[in-house]
């Protein structure tokens, strides 16, 4: 594998804390998928690993809790005919997946205030077209 995946900062995927299983892949490659396993699932304990900062763990056990089974995370690929092409599949889809689920909750938003002068003259426009409208009407015509 070309390198550590990087989660965010200094932060990236122990090699040691993923755990690897290959299967024959459904898809592109001919006869060759009846011979070859190329489909792999890329399986990370995240319940127990250490690699991760105690508040990004927190966070995402909390966000990814409908796709855990037994604090494990597990992630498929049989996008390619290569093997090898679907571990990197695999191993850069986990690392997005944590990437998003340990990013920080995006700051609340304050509630702007309408500016005093603004409502005042909404108003008294209000008013005007509610007077215009009221002189169309033919009741004074006598």
């Amino acid at each position: 594998m070309p390198g550590p995946h990087v989660i965010r900062g200094s932060v990236s995927l122990p090699e040691a804390e993923l755990m690897w299983r290959f299967s024959r892949s459904s898809g592109p490659g001919g006869q060759h998928v009846n011979t070859s396993d190329s489909q792999v699932e890329l399986r990370f304990d995240l319940a127990s690993t250490e690699a991760l900062p105690a508040v990004w763990k927190a966070r995402a056990l909390d966000r990814l809790s409908a796709r855990l089974v037994d604090g494990v995370i597990s992630v498929r690929a049989s996008d390619h005919r290569s093997q090898w092409r679907n571990r990197e599949t695999a191993a850069t889809r986990l690392a997005s997946l944590l990437a998003e689920a340990t990013a920080p909750p995006p700051k609340q938003r304050r509630p702007t205030r309408i500016p005093r002068g603004i409502n005042e003259r909404r108003l008294r426009e209000k008013k005007q077209r509610s007077e215009r409208k009221r002189g169309r009407s033919g009741r004074d015509w006598g």
